[in-house]
C-alpha cells in the first residue's frame, strides 16, 4: 500500500522560505509516479501548486509565479517543494499527492502559515 508523509510545514514571516518534503513508501515503483503538491486554503478548494512528471518525462513544473520549486528523488522515493517569497495567502495545508495509472494517493499534508 502506498504512503505518503509529508513534512516540512511550520509558521514563517512573509518573506521567508520552508522546504516541504514528500516522502514516499510501499512502492518499487516511485520512478512511474506523478508526484504533486496541492494547496488548501481555510475555507478554499485544494489548489495544484506544482507538479513533477515520472516515468521518461521526469520533468517538473513549478508554479506559475516561479516562487515555488519542486524536485524530486527518485533514490529516496522523495519530492520536495522549495517554497520562496512566502506571502500570508500562502498559509494553509500542502498536500503531496502520488499518481500511476489512474490510481490518486494523497498525504495528510503539513501546515504551512506566513505571518506579516
Amino acid at each position: 500500500q502506498v504512503q505518503l508523509v509529508e513534512s516540512g510545514g511550520g509558521s514563517v514571516q512573509a518573506g521567508g522560505s520552508l522546504r516541504l518534503s514528500c516522502v514516499v513508501s510501499g512502492t518499487v515503483l516511485f520512478t512511474r509516479y506523478t508526484m504533486s503538491w496541492y494547496h488548501q486554503a481555510p475555507g478554499k478548494q485544494r489548489e495544484l501548486v506544482a507538479r513533477h512528471y515520472g516515468g521518461f518525462s521526469q520533468s517538473g513544473e513549478d508554479s506559475a509565479d516561479g516562487r515555488f520549486t519542486i524536485s524530486r528523488d527518485n533514490e529516496k522515493n522523495t519530492v520536495w517543494l522549495q517554497m520562496n517569497d512566502l506571502k500570508p495567502e500562502d498559509t494553509g495545508i500542502y498536500v503531496c499527492s502520488a499518481q500511476y495509472v489512474g490510481s490518486t494517493t494523497w498525504g495528510q499534508g503539513t501546515q504551512v502559515t506566513v505571518t506579516s
